[in-house]
């Protein structure tokens, strides 16, 4: 048997995925401004010349992520919406899925950075325009009243901040903090604490 290595390999659209995903954590944990393509590359175990290649400049690369964070948690929205594996609220089950969506290390804190950039003149309109789609997501197909998919959004937020923060590492000392994750989290606070980001991680 040949001694040359089996695996296969990964293709152009694969590399581009596990950059994308890459990115989603250097940029949650850094920031647009902060973060740099070569970060990316090292967490995505590539050169920084094949990100640039894939991706272009670094605000192209931060718009790809934005665009693939608002794909997923709207897609995850309505795989909820179409599911019949439960008699939960759907309110529930779509919190439900963008608490999955922590998997997904950085997802929330890239799309907290993003609305935070309405000033600048490529993310700004990119950032509005997904806020809002997901707004109307909330309010067209979900058939969230405005108080509901308002109350929401603002769930989203809080939890964002939370994760973001990296206040998991205080939840055992300190008893506001640790209300405030069960709160959040009645039924899922395990699965919070193995994926939640911590203080002394990078990103």
């Amino acid at each position: 048997m040949s001694q040359h290595t089996t695996q296969r390999r990964m293709s152009s659209e694969e590399r581009r995925a596990d950059i994308l995903l890459a990115a989603h954590a250097v940029f949650g944990a850094r920031g647009y401004e902060g973060a740099t393509t070569d970060e990316v590359a090292r967490a995505a175990g590539v050169s920084q010349p094949y990100v640039v290649r894939l991706f272009g400049t670094k605000e192209s690369l931060f718009l790809a992520v934005l665009h693939d964070a608002l794909e997923r948690l709207l897609e995850g929205f309505r795989a909820e919406l179409a599911s019949t594996h439960s008699d939960a609220p759907v309110q529930e089950r779509m919190g439900a899925a963008y608490l999955e969506l922590l998997q997904v290390r950085g997802l929330h804190q890239t799309l907290s950075h993003a609305f935070l950039l309405g000033g600048h003149p490529v993310i700004g309109p990119a950032a509005r325009e997904g806020f809002v789609r997901v707004w109307r997501f909330l309010r067209d197909e979900a058939g969230f009243d405005p108080d509901t998919a308002q109350s929401f959004l603002a769930e989203g937020m809080l939890i964002n901040t939370m994760i973001g923060l990296r206040l998991i590492d205080h939840v055992d000392a300190d008893g506001g903090i640790r209300e405030l994750f069960e709160t959040c989290f009645p039924t899922t606070m395990r699965a919070v604490r193995d994926v939640a980001p911590r203080g002394d991680e990078p990103w």
